[in-house]
């Protein structure tokens, strides 16, 4: 038997397994209690989506009983509780609207087959694709439709089949003289309302009895009290809802046919994710899926033809057997076992309650079906249009057309985000930098057109494009642009950044699939930002490092390995870049360059002592002859950076300056000390100008180098000053015409036409240090950027 399996996947290890009593014992002091907690809960609820299906009030304790055992006995979750659920209730009342109670059976019967069948397919796991925002959504609309209808009971009326009829005499069923069955429906609901927020008092344990069971169980005290005139629950003999109670119609098969298809389909969806749901509420074996959906089918089979409602998963009933403390599937097949030797000897008591009170209890719960945190969560994902569609889909169109229109709103969403295409333009002077991320197809075409047409005739374009995948409408279109704009005479320069859709398309070598884009958010993700680590702890330093050198084996070393073998034989670097040792600065993020383009030096204030016959830095020159002479680099950059540490020194008083850092900086020539802020200068404003001026005083020092000096007069070397402002991460170069930091891109850079760094020439009336495009030297401060 599978109880008796399950009692054992609790006891791991090599110890032999424990006896029977042991395992009795071990389990059953915990599901025994809550087994009784969950039968306290079951009761009033099976009677309740009774009254809300349309069917006889015995079949939801029929179901309830029956799904509660089979379900355990034959399905997979460790903890979940089976039985009439909710989100049935509009189905089951449709099917027996048109069919009648006895086809209705003979359909939940054959529902089960389905599901067993779909089990022993293996293909319960495919239900667990029915985007959740649809399945929250249908609850919700069947919430709302319950508490429409069941508001009009408590009211002292009578529910209408109809959403739209129920929300439309509401006003008037408000107004109407009421019978005492209101205030029987009133206080049940109230009581439900206030039951989870009384204080948990130690000597009064009121908490510990469930909300649904005492509620009812006041409102009938109420009614007995004051001998209202209601109308109470008519209970008939067990035997009545048992033996043939399935039918076989006689006519309108195909309606039969449907109606079997959505009770197994939406039994089997709610079920499989209650069971994943409760699976995260304890620690014990997860669930397992084909076999949960078999017993699902089991008690259904039994249900129908016992004439039960259908059975599925309830997540109430489920949490409430977690929190009750279960640990196996006992206690779901005992709270079963309660329910029928309940109906058998005390089925009596339950005459006593007022319908009113159980339509109370079913406005209770319709509201309840309607979760806020849901909401939230589907918000984050952006998904609440496809809950709020369905919702109201099913209110107003009906269950099966809002779960179709659903399912075809979640297909689309999918669909576009899958198909997604960014379209990013920039443009300077006559020249346009297009990007295009995502997935190019037809249906990005529009978009993409309608950018690129934009862009004037005759215009220079660089086209980047950043794509997973490229189908031939999108390539019939930018292939198209590209050849009447060139004939216009533009000129079109396309970079693939990641697969060759294009040159593939152009080649007639396309790739035969979709080829997935690199993740780039985890380099640009500082790992450590923020922490503060403690040596010998999980968060230490060497942990991050190792850490992130794992990752980076997982994730990016295969896709780098071939580019790294191309290199491995030797490195033509295009640029030598002198940056600050400052970790926030990351040069080949900023350049977009990668293994191979650049060759680096990096130290504190980006600094290059000045040469001095026979007495030169040797590491500096040794770097430079090497880079210059062995690699044969084209253009040295310079980069310093806001907020520089190194360049704030100047500012500082000598004293407060470490002495190490004193004499590296003299080697650069920046004297500690030498230039204090400005009267109306602000400090930030005077620390980024020193860190600007910074930069060209290392471009002056280099060209002390014999070396540099000749490269550059003689046209192959090319000296470059570059500022990174961190609060904007934006790049800034020296502009050789103007002298003043401009955003890359928007001006001639490099050396001067003497061969010597950019000279300043600061515009009148501007504010040398209001901001990065200002003056790299007018006003320098002392030993930074003098000359």
């Amino acid at each position: 038997m599978r109880i008796a399996e399950e009692t054992r996947a609790y006891h791991v290890g090599g110890h032999a397994p424990p006896g029977l009593r042991e395992r009795l014992g071990g389990h059953l002091r915990h599901d025994l209690p809550a087994s009784f907690v969950v039968f306290l809960v079951a009761v009033p609820l099976s009677l309740g989506i009774a009254v809300a299906s349309d069917a006889p009030l015995v079949a939801g304790l029929i179901a309830a009983a029956v799904g509660g055992m089979l379900a355990a006995l034959f399905g997979g979750s460790m903890v979940q509780v089976s039985g009439p659920a909710a989100g049935l209730t509009i189905i089951v009342a449709e099917l027996v609207a048109a069919h009648g109670w006895a086809t209705t059976c003979l359909i939940t019967a054959l529902a089960g087959v389905v599901q067993i069948l779909l089990g022993a397919l293996r293909i319960a796991r495919a239900a667990l694709a029915v985007s959740p925002a649809v399945v929250h959504g249908m609850l919700a609309g069947v919430g709302v439709t319950i508490t429409l209808a069941q508001i009009h009971v408590v009211l002292g009326g009578a529910a209408e089949s109809s959403p739209i009829v129920n929300l439309r005499e509401l006003p008037g069923q408000l107004l109407h003289n009421h019978t005492a069955s209101v205030a029987v429906g009133l206080v049940t609901v109230a009581l439900l309302l206030a039951w989870g927020r009384m204080p948990l008092l130690p000597w009064l344990p009121l908490r510990r009895v469930p909300g649904p069971l005492a509620a009812i169980t006041a409102a009938t005290a109420v009614s007995l009290a004051f001998d209202l005139d209601v109308e109470r629950v008519s209970l008939p003999a067990l035997s009545e809802g048992l033996g043939l109670a399935p039918t076989l119609p006689e006519g309108n098969y195909a309606g039969v046919a449907a109606g079997v298809a959505t009770i197994a389909l939406v039994a089997s969806v709610e079920s499989l994710l209650c069971a994943v749901a409760v699976d995260r509420l304890h620690d014990g074996r997860r669930a397992r899926l084909d076999r949960e959906l078999v017993g699902q089918g089991a008690a259904n089979t039994v249900s129908g033809l016992l004439g039960g409602l259908p059975v599925a998963g309830v997540i109430v009933r489920s949490t409430t057997n977690v929190q009750a403390g279960a640990r196996t599937p006992v206690s779901a097949f005992l709270h079963g076992a309660w329910i029928l030797l309940f109906v058998i000897t005390l089925s009596s008591i339950i005459e006593f309650i007022p319908m009113a009170a159980l339509a109370g209890l079913l406005v209770f719960t319709g509201m309840k079906m309607v979760d806020i945190a849901h909401i939230r969560g589907l918000r984050a994902h952006r998904e609440r249009h496809v809950y709020i569609v369905t919702l109201l889909s099913v209110v107003f169109l009906g269950l099966v057309e809002g779960v179709i229109i659903g399912l075809v709103l979640a297909f689309v969403a999918a669909l576009r985000r899958l198909t997604r295409t960014t379209v990013r333009t920039r443009s300077v002077g006559r020249r346009h930098h297009v990007v295009i991320e995502g997935s190019l197809t037809f249906l990005a075409v529009p978009r993409v057109s309608g950018v690129l047409s934009k862009i004037p005739p005759g215009t220079d374009v660089d086209l980047d494009l950043h794509v997973d995948f490229m189908d031939n409408a999108a390539f019939d279109a930018i292939h198209s642009w590209r050849v009447a704009h060139e004939r216009g005479g533009g000129r079109v320069d396309i970079d693939e950044l990641h697969e060759d859709w294009y040159e593939g398309g152009v080649s007639g070598s396309l790739p035969n699939r979709k080829t997935p884009v690199p993740p780039m958010r985890h380099w640009l993700r500082p790992r450590g930002h923020g922490r503060a680590p403690e040596a010998g702890t999980a968060d230490s330093s060497t942990s991050l490092l190792l850490s992130g050198a794992r990752d980076y084996h997982m994730a990016v070393a295969p896709r780098l390995r071939p580019v790294m073998a191309e290199l491995s034989t030797a490195q033509r670097p295009h640029t030598l870049l002198i940056a600050c040792a400052d970790s926030r600065i990351v040069p080949n993020l900023f350049t977009a360059s990668g293994p191979g383009d650049l060759f680096t030096i990096r130290n504190v204030g980006n600094i290059v002592p000045a040469y001095r016959a026979g007495e030169a830095e040797a590491g500096t020159l040794g770097t430079l002859e090497y880079a210059i002479g062995v690699l044969g680099v084209r253009s040295i950059a310079v980069c310093g950076h806001s907020r520089c540490g190194a360049a704030e020194a100047v500012l500082k008083d000598p004293e407060a300056v470490s002495p190490g850092v004193r004499t590296w900086l003299a080697l650069g020539g920046c004297q500690a000390g030498s230039q204090p802020v400005a009267p109306g200068e602000t400090h930030e404003a005077a620390w980024n100008r020193a860190s600007r001026g910074n930069v060209v005083r290392q471009l002056d020092n280099l060209m002390t180098y014999p070396l540099v000096r000749g490269r550059v007069a003689a046209g192959e070397l090319e000296l470059v000053g570059l500022y990174y402002d961190i609060l904007t991460a934006q790049v800034h170069v020296l502009d050789r015409e103007s002298g003043l930091f401009l955003p890359a891109g928007e001006g001639p850079v490099g050396v001067g036409a003497e061969g010597g760094p950019a000279r300043p020439a600061p515009p009148a009336g501007s504010d040398p240090a209001a901001s990065p495009e200002t003056d790299a030297g007018s006003h320098p401060p002392a030993g930074v950027g003098e000359h």
